[in-house]
């Protein structure tokens, strides 16, 4: 059974406050029934799917159904209060940066913020050390007193030249050379994907930057804040308009035969979608375990790393860095990678890139579903990444006149 997201507390009340003021649930059954043509299903409430019905219903006036097969929405930026009362993130920490005024401009409609710059320490050789690698870190854990212009000449000494840079251990070791390689980076890739750094992209390391300066900031965007009140509250403002019917606990295939739209946004796997006719994409996923602990503050940063593939998982993070909560108890997650669960991230792998394109183009040849979001595109996003996509695609959408929509029909089953 689906529920009705509408009627929600005012943005403005402290962070660990949720108010009871949901109006009245709605089923999926009753929302066919009373409201039964929609001009859009957005299925997946996460950024992509929620902010295309924001501006589908806000900016142009239509009607959309909006599902989503979990119980909640905001995807995996999901935060809640925990059986302790602390703000948790369900599914591990979501850092918001940009550097993008518009992608700030637009989610300040819906929530303050709260300064917050990241910070991420690793657990290497006993010590816990900044990362990205910096001076301090270059420091500390060789016992050396250098400055900015030596580390650039200890790091150019330690780097070890490739050729034709293709993998994500060519990426690192033409930077840090092997030491630093092995240290920092290849046990915690090689739990992070189940791959050895050599068979990945390269993308996937060069994402992260070596620095020669003091620079501890885990992201240099020109915006690093958080939703003051948390990305839930965010969410629900987001969507609460009259025009938008939320289902929660609703998959597509419990839509598709009963269900009237004209038009149906996909923020879901595409291999899903077209019933994996190619076979699966391959995900890493990830498993946590919350805890709470009866002190008030349990590490110095919101996330430590743990590259030694000798301890499971690969980061613990303390939430109330993020949220800057005052709770007398503190509550933390570790993660733990895996091939199973959820889609998290799409494997850069050649293969899979060929295999994704041969989904795109059964998508392109379908002028009734567009696909949007990490999922629905098998690309990793960050967060305003994504919603700058949603917003692209809304204004296409809104001025695309050359391609009317189709009559509101029910939509039968597909073989």
């Amino acid at each position: 059974m689906g529920q009705h997201l509408r009627g929600h507390e005012s943005a403005n009340q402290p962070v660990g406050h949720r108010g009871a003021n949901l109006m009245p649930l709605i089923t999926l059954e009753s929302a066919t029934l009373e409201r039964a043509h929609y001009d859009y299903l957005i299925v997946g409430a996460g950024f992509a799917g929620s902010v295309l019905a924001e501006r589908l219903a806000a900016g142009s006036d239509k009607r959309v159904l909006l599902i989503d097969r979990r119980p909640h929405v905001a995807g995996n930026a999901y935060d809640h209060l925990d059986g302790a009362g602390v703000l948790v993130h369900q599914y591990g920490p979501h850092i918001f940066h940009t550097n993008a005024a518009r992608i700030v401009e637009y989610l300040s409609r819906f929530t303050e913020w709260r300064d917050y710059e990241h910070r991420v320490l690793a657990s290497v050789d006993g010590q816990l050390l900044p990362i990205p690698i910096n001076l301090d870190t270059l420091n500390s854990l060789y016992g050396l007193q250098m400055n900015e212009r030596e580390a650039e000449a200890f790091l150019a000494s330690r780097a070890e030249p490739v050729e034709a840079i293709r993998t994500s251990e060519d990426v690192v070791i033409n930077q840090v050379g092997r030491e630093l390689y092995e240290k920092f980076f290849r046990g915690y890739t090689r739990k992070q994907w189940g791959l050895d750094p050599s068979q990945l992209d390269k993308a996937v390391t060069a994402r992260v930057p070596t620095r020669t300066n003091s620079d501890s900031r885990y992201f240099t965007d020109a915006f690093q804040k958080m939703p003051l009140h948390g990305y839930t509250r965010m969410f629900e403002r987001m969507l609460d308009h009259p025009l938008i019917d939320i289902a929660l606990g609703v998959g597509f295939a419990d839509v598709r035969e009963v269900a009237q739209y004209r038009h149906l946004i996909y923020c879901g796997p595409i291999d899903e979608y077209f019933d994996y006719c190619y076979g699966r994409l391959p995900y890493r996923s990830l498993r946590f375990e919350h805890t709470t602990v009866d002190q008030a503050r349990f590490q110095s940063v919101a996330v430590v790393n743990y590259p030694d593939e000798t301890v499971p998982h690969t980061r613990i993070t303390e939430y109330k860095h993020l949220t800057g909560q005052q709770h007398a108890r503190t509550s933390l997650s570790h993660e733990f990678p895996s091939a199973e669960g959820d889609p998290y991230y799409p494997i850069p792998r050649p293969e899979n890139a060929e295999l994704y394109k041969r989904y795109k183009a059964l998508a392109d040849q379908s002028d009734e579903v567009t696909f949007v979001g990490r999922l629905g595109t098998y690309k990793y996003y960050n967060m305003d990444q994504v919603v700058g996509q949603a917003l692209a695609l809304y204004q296409r959408l809104a001025s695309d006149s050359s391609k009317p929509m189709t009559e509101a029909v029910e939509q039968p089953a597909r073989s």
